[in-house]
């Protein structure tokens, strides 16, 4: 198996297709105002670092991580179901980890949503831990977070 992560800087139909089949299972377990993902746009805007993993050639994952001046923001990370498990995520992580320390940031930070207990296990494992809702998440209405939780690790 060779793996690749490759930066991504447009909205290719390998993106869109991850991004709505990423949707799909969000859409699956959380009303529109509880999903907070970045619209494909916003994927490709000068803060953001997008990749997409693909293995033998095939886009099989995906990740981005949006710069603020504090923190790194980890964005729209999605593997295929079918190949979790595998250390795709390990590498996509790793390498968004990476962009992000050697931009100069030291916290990375994540929302995700109560009901994705395989991601809630990755990011534990990955060392990330609860925190409380950091911004634009603390200004928004309870509802709108009611089934988000916040995580993050220290890097670089």
């Amino acid at each position: 198996m060779t793996l690749s992560i490759e930066r991504a800087i447009a909205a290719t139909p390998e993106v869109v297709e991850l991004i709505t089949a990423l949707e799909s299972e969000l859409s699956a377990n959380y009303p529109p105002e509880q999903r907070h993902g970045l619209s494909l746009d916003s994927l490709f805007q000068p803060h953001i670092h997008f990749v997409v993993a693909r293995q033998n050639g095939q886009a099989v994952g995906c990740g981005g991580i949006a710069h603020f001046p504090d923190f790194a923001e980890l964005k729209r990370f999605y593997v295929k179901p079918g190949l979790r498990g595998r250390g795709i995520a390990d590498a996509i992580l790793s390498h968004l980890s990476q962009a992000a320390a050697t931009a100069g940031q030291q916290r990375l930070r994540l929302e995700t949503g109560t009901e994705q207990q395989a991601a809630l296990r990755f990011y534990e494992r990955s060392g990330f831990t609860e925190c409380a809702a950091f911004q634009p998440y603390a200004s928004m209405a309870p509802g709108a977070i009611a089934s988000s939780v916040f995580m993050e690790r220290v890097i670089g």
